[in-house]
């Protein structure tokens, strides 16, 4: 069976899609931009700036999909600037220390994302019921 998902603690979708489906054990996110939670406008600064925001977001509403960081399998990373890709190296390292293993990964160079985004990300995850 599979279940639309949602938390507050995520940006709203602008378009009808689902935050997240859950199929079994199988959790997918939907590709997210850098939206500010409040405002709903991509936040500035750049490959970075969009990188921490993404996985800010994501890491703040595993709590109430009932997962964490340990549940993630895969992220799947777009990018318009891929010459830039040492900063989103960058941010991702700030949340997968050495103390959190860092899922799979996979990094696909795009001409363009929504809301002229430099960074969208989905992530993939398990969890056993």
């Amino acid at each position: 069976m599979l279940e639309a998902l949602s938390s507050d603690r995520l940006p709203q979708p602008r378009f009808r899609y689902s935050q997240l489906v859950k199929a079994g054990p199988y959790l997918q996110s939907a590709g997210m931009i850098a939206l500010d939670i409040t405002t709903g406008v991509l936040v500035p600064g750049g490959v970075y700036q969009e990188t921490r925001k993404i996985l800010e977001n994501i890491t703040q509403a595993l709590p109430d999909f009932g997962l964490s960081l340990n549940h993630m399998v895969d992220a799947r990373i777009f990018t318009t600037h891929f010459g830039q890709f040492a900063d989103i190296n960058r941010a991702w390292e700030e949340v997968f220390t050495e103390n959190v293993r860092p899922p799979a990964r996979t990094a696909v160079g795009v001409s363009e994302l929504p809301l002229g985004a430099s960074v969208e990300i989905e992530f993939s995850f398990y969890k056993a019921e």
